[in-house]
């Protein structure tokens, strides 16, 4: 992906966006880990916020916490979790912003229960080009609140936000873990579990057929009421260097997923996990992205509606299982009728289906096509956080309320993604 950015730097958040030159755009930047070009603005600019990362305040009566945009949810766990609090909502990695995750409207494992992001947060200082600070809360400029919720950066800078934390009594969860044969089974103990915990996710398996057809992991937990200390994990294992192209092979990629399939013996398997392998895997192994070379890989996410015959999802997965390019990475789950307030927000009731295949050119370019017509057949969406190469007919089918938000962008803010799917 092509990228010639430069960086407008603030001195403080209390000093206005300057004005880039020659009629460029400026677009806010986190840290970086979106999977598409949505944090990217080539050819123009980026206002990069990590660097404003102070907490403000935190009532610990009510749980909200107000801190600038550029704090990670890392550094609010490691400071947070040990006073008996923890995020209402996190995705697969803590090393995002409150800002990037308000401008994601990211989504985790309890969505059937707490919605999105946006759903907790309770107010936000917005800057505008203009140099005008807006207040944007459910009742203060209610629909720039609804349009930067999920509004990719482009409505104005975040400069402080307000969150409602979580109590919890202990940084372990009660876990349990179950082998699933299908598709089939797969929905039946998610439809049980979803009544029984807050958290569930399940990995799947890409490359089997028939009556093994999306074969899985499913896990789920609760955090824990005891109290009794335990020794945290020691994380943060270095991926040791680039796989080769060749290793990624159908056969290589059939063989992990047996093997991971197989790793657990019973069919159900019960623990007390500690937060950090139970809701980030991924971020103890240090720059995993090299497992799939130089050529990197496409992040693909989708979902479609509930249907009774689930024959939407099960033709996904044979599609996927028929291209021989299956996914290390392939994590299922239901998302709840629990609406978010973000224009653009991704979730609403379904299934949703997060992938990565190796770039393979375009082999892998046709077969997301194919998965793109079985998606919006069946009335579904893509990610845009995730995506590097949708359309802007499929971007509209995503997203029907974007001509409502277009209202609401700062005229001086774009991104690559944005052009990408609108011009």
């Amino acid at each position: 992906m092509p990228l010639n950015q430069g960086a407008l730097r603030l001195r403080s958040l209390n000093e206005p966006i300057p004005a880039p030159a020659n009629n460029s755009t400026v677009l806010p930047y986190g840290l970086g880990r979106s999977y598409g070009d949505s944090c990217l603005n080539d050819n123009n600019f980026v206002i990069p916020v990590a660097g404003f990362d102070n907490f403000i305040s935190f009532n610990a009566s009510t749980g909200v916490l107000r801190a600038e945009a550029g704090v990670s949810l890392a550094s609010i766990l490691a400071t947070f979790v040990p006073k008996g609090w923890f995020l209402p909502v996190s995705p697969g990695t803590k090393f995002v912003t409150l800002g990037g995750a308000i401008a994601n409207d990211i989504h985790g494992k309890n969505h059937h229960v707490a919605g999105t992001f946006g759903r907790h947060v309770e107010r936000f200082e917005l800057l505008r080009s203009t140099g005008d600070r807006l207040i944007c809360s459910p009742t203060e400029n209610t629909e720039l609140f609804k349009a930067t919720i999920a509004g990719l950066g482009l409505t104005g800078l975040i400069t402080w936000v307000d969150l409602k934390l979580i109590p919890i009594k202990s940084p372990y969860l009660d876990t349990e873990t179950i082998k699933f044969r299908n598709l089939d089974e797969f929905f039946d103990i998610s439809r049980e579990s979803d009544e029984r915990f807050e958290y569930s996710v399940s990995w799947v398996d890409c490359t089997t057929e028939g009556d093994g057809l999306g074969r899985g992991l499913f896990m789920a937990g609760n955090f824990s009421q005891s109290t009794k200390p335990s020794k945290r994990p020691n994380l943060s294992i270095p991926f040791p260097c680039e796989a080769p192209g060749w290793l990624l092979n159908s056969l290589f990629m059939k063989s992990f997923n047996t093997l991971y399939y197989n790793k657990q013996f019973n069919r159900v398997a019960k623990g007390l996990t500690h937060y950090e392998p139970f809701f980030y895997p991924l971020d103890a192994i240090l720059n995993w992205n090299k497992m799939y070379g130089k050529r990197g890989f496409f992040q693909y996410q989708l979902v479609v509606p509930f249907e009774s015959d689930r024959g939407i999802i099960k033709e996904i997965f044979a599609r996927i299982t028929k291209s021989k390019r299956a996914s290390f990475l392939a994590v299922l789950k239901t998302f709840g009728d629990v609406a978010s307030p973000g224009m653009l927000s991704f979730p609403r009731k379904g299934v949703t289906l997060a992938l990565d295949f190796p770039n393979d050119g375009q082999p892998t370019l046709d077969l997301m096509n194919q998965l793109d017509s079985v998606v919006f057949q069946a009335g579904g969406a893509l990610y845009a956080a995730k995506d590097a190469r949708m359309s802007p007919a499929s971007f509209l089918s995503s997203y029907p309320r974007v001509e409502e938000f277009k209202r609401f962008i700062d005229p001086a803010f774009s991104s690559s993604f944005w052009r990408r799917v609108t011009e």
